[in-house]
């Protein structure tokens, strides 16, 4: 499903220059659920970035679905980034002027799809995640693992096929991250491919594979 080849990425000009990804190459099955794992200035971040259409590279790869994002632009690569990855990042990033359910419903909205349908499955992912009483409160009002919960929920809102989070639990407290750790076992099933950036090792332990990335 996704094949990333030779891909590199530097920071900076000349003698300043960080090299961060150097001929990095990954093969990722359909369904599959992959921690990324290394020391901090390792890429690991930049990689999702970068996968999920957020970030350039120098030069290199990654074919999802047998074509090249990069060829991509536009309102072409607007269309990946909103209908074929879910992002989940360390800090939820909700909407603070917006409940739960219009958090959720964000992507739909965002293609022009508000609809009675959608609004439906909306709350049907907030019922997934333990939300249903929920849907109308604000972020403010939500705990941590609450407000995870929610972006998780919004990540999966327009059927992605991959789901890219980063440090998902890197701001939550033990039980909040075993609340997290939950709801992505629950995507098992799904066929969702899932890429993970953590330092929590039982995320990490939980996935069909690791990939430990180092220093360029």
């Amino acid at each position: 499903m996704l094949e990333i080849i030779n891909l590199n990425k530097t920071f900076g000009m000349g003698e300043s220059s960080i090299h961060v990804l150097t001929d990095f190459n990954m093969t990722v099955e359909q369904g599959e659920r992959v921690a990324i794992v290394g020391q901090s200035g390792a890429g690991k971040s930049t990689l999702l970035q970068i996968i999920g259409g957020l970030d350039s590279a120098d030069s290199g790869i990654i074919n999802f679905k047998n074509e090249n994002i990069f060829d991509k632009k536009g309102k072409e690569l607007d269309r990946y980034r909103n209908r074929e990855v879910g992002f989940v990042f360390q800090f939820h990033y909700l909407l603070d002027d917006f409940t739960a359910l219009e958090n959720v419903m964000m992507p739909a909205m965002i293609a022009g799809e508000d609809t009675a349908e959608n609004r439906e499955y909306a709350k049907s992912l907030l019922a997934r995640f333990g939300l249903s009483d929920r849907e109308i409160h604000f972020p403010s009002q939500l705990s941590g693992g609450e407000q995870q919960r929610t972006a998780l929920a919004r990540a999966l809102m327009n059927r992605p096929s991959m789901i890219l989070a980063d440090e998902p639990t890197g701001s939550l407290d033990k039980k909040n991250s075993e609340e997290v750790l939950s709801m992505f076992d629950s995507l098992k099933n799904d066929g969702i491919t899932v890429l993970i950036v953590t330092h929590d090792d039982e995320i990490a332990k939980s996935c069909d594979r690791i990939v430990k990335m180092e220093k360029a």
